[in-house]
Parts: C-alpha cells; sequence; structure tokens
C-alpha cells in the first residue's frame, strides 16, 4: 500500500467579498453551471450556493435583480432586410449595441436571463 504525505501547513482558502462576487457572476456565462464554475476555482458546488446566500444576506448579490429594464420606444416592425417582420415578433435593442429578437409571449424569467446572458457575452 502506498501512502502519500503531505509536506507544509495546508490552510484554508480566504476570498474576499469582491472574489466571491466575481466567481459568481461566471455561472451562466456561456452556459456555464455552478458545477462548472466551482471546479474551475477548485471548489464544491456548496460554496457557490453558501456565498449567493451570505452575499444576499449583505446586500451585496442581487442575483436576477442586475437586469435593469428600460422604457421601451414601438414602431412598425421590420426585419433587419427592411421587409415586414412576422406579427408577434419584438425586438430589443440593448445598452451593448446588441440586438435582441425574441418572440413574444416570452415568460419574464426567462426574458431576464436572455438579456442577461446577451449583455455580458
Amino acid at each position: 500500500m502506498v501512502q502519500e504525505v503531505l509536506m507544509g501547513v495546508e490552510r484554508r482558502r480566504r476570498w474576499s467579498d469582491g472574489q466571491k462576487l466575481s466567481i459568481l457572476k461566471e455561472v451562466g456565462c456561456e452556459g456555464a453551471r455552478v458545477a462548472d464554475v466551482a471546479r474551475r476555482h477548485g471548489l464544491t458546488r456548496q460554496h457557490i450556493y453558501q456565498w449567493r446566500t451570505h452575499l444576499r444576506a449583505k446586500g451585496l448579490w442581487r442575483g436576477d435583480v442586475d437586469v435593469a429594464f428600460l422604457a421601451v420606444e414601438t414602431h412598425e416592425p421590420c426585419s433587419p432586410t427592411g421587409l415586414p417582420a412576422r406579427i408577434g415578433s419584438v425586438e430589443i435593442l440593448l445598452g451593448n449595441g446588441r440586438r435582441l429578437c425574441g418572440v413574444e409571449g416570452l415568460a419574464e424569467t426567462d426574458l431576464m436571463h436572455l438579456i442577461r446572458v446577451v449583455e455580458r457575452a
């Protein structure tokens, strides 16, 4: 039987609130799941969930609330080709200059998630 002996002092890593926030913001970017982000940083999924709870209690993590909705200007719908768009289509011009085209009737939570992903892309 082979045993490994670890030399030196093993300590717990300390993460600042800023580091935790940065790591939490990676979840959902480019499809990254909690498990993916945790693995990338040498953490467990439970760390991510605990950090969310802890930072939310401190008022530092708002989760889905970081999506802001702006006033909407309506006009005759048209497609990028200049042809009339299909009825029920929605086009949103985001602050970063990207355009989000979707279907009317998308659930609010799905729309918020979609906007957050497109803004970060």
